[in-house]
């Protein structure tokens, strides 16, 4: 299987389409037999800059390729149906019950779900390939994967996201937990596994991106807990944002990524700050 080049998100959208087009059908060609019964299954809106990069990467271990989009403007669902994906569209549900729903369209006994910003490289296509082959994918429900982050170009190997796990190999039936954010799956009665086929991940297009985005999930955070009855007080925010930079960017070495890692646990430490921040300021509903 061929290995994907890392971070290169832009390539994407700079290739000609009769190239992409010429690309997507040289793996559409490869035997089925090649595959396994698996969905890739992909969320998205306007994720044209690298939806491409994910269902490539999906493609040479998966029978179908699956895409929920919530309404995309831009190239995302011609490049997915270009790639053989089942494309179809969903008005935006939240992360948790448009995932759910999406997994839940799946046609194969497996799902391997990946957000339009991760991909699979050759290494853990062939992990993938091997748990199946040896028949052990049958002895777990839910199968837990390494998540490699790549932030502006470089990957993060120390800090808060250095060592991270997700749940994304499972039976189509598993559900998400209904949260506004961070959602995860409900593993409640499941048989959960450890396979190190590693996702890599890359999580900002920006620095000025990836700050808004963790601005809008700061909101969701506050509204949520707000909804919950949780309160913080006057100083919450300034003692959990230096707590997690003394965790994260000091004791767990963040400060050892560079320039990326300044930049990364600063925007986070920020996070923080403001999730707790809304959270104290938030009127009652």
């Amino acid at each position: 299987m061929r290995a994907l080049s890392p971070v290169r998100t832009s390539s994407w959208t700079a290739w000609p389409r009769r190239r992409m087009r010429q690309w997507f059908d040289v793996r559409r060609t490869q035997p089925m037999a090649s595959t396994l019964p698996l969905s890739g299954v992909v969320i998205t809106r306007n994720e044209a800059d690298r939806i491409g990069r994910c269902l490539a990467s999906l493609a040479p271990v998966c029978r179908e390729l699956r895409v929920l989009d919530s309404g995309s403007d831009d190239e995302t669902v011609a490049i997915a149906r270009a790639a053989g994906a089942v494309v179809e569209h969903q008005d935006w549900l939240g992360f948790a019950a448009q995932k759910t729903l999406a997994t839940s369209r799946a046609s194969q006994p497996w799902v391997l779900l990946l957000d339009a910003d991760e991909w699979l490289d050759a290494q853990s296509q062939e992990r993938i390939a091997g748990l199946f082959a040896s028949g052990q994918i049958e002895s777990r429900d839910v199968w837990c994967l390494p998540r490699r982050t790549w932030f502006l170009g470089k990957p993060l190997r120390f800090g808060s996201w250095a060592h991270e796990y997700v749940h994304r190999l499972s039976r189509p039936d598993l559900r998400y937990l209904p949260v506004l954010v961070h959602e995860g799956p409900d593993l409640t009665g499941k048989r959960v596994g450890h396979c190190e086929a590693r996702i890599e991940h890359e999580t900002a297009r920006s620095l000025d991106e990836y700050r808004a985005k963790l601005a809008g999930y700061a909101r969701l955070w506050a509204q949520q807990r707000r909804e919950a009855g949780r309160r913080a007080g006057r100083m919450s925010a300034a003692v959990h944002a230096a707590a997690y930079w003394l965790k994260h960017y000091v004791i767990r070495g963040g400060f050892l990524d560079g320039r990326t890692g300044w930049q990364f646990h600063a925007c986070h430490t920020r996070y923080v700050y403001d999730k707790y921040d809304l959270l104290r300021r938030t009127p009652s509903a």
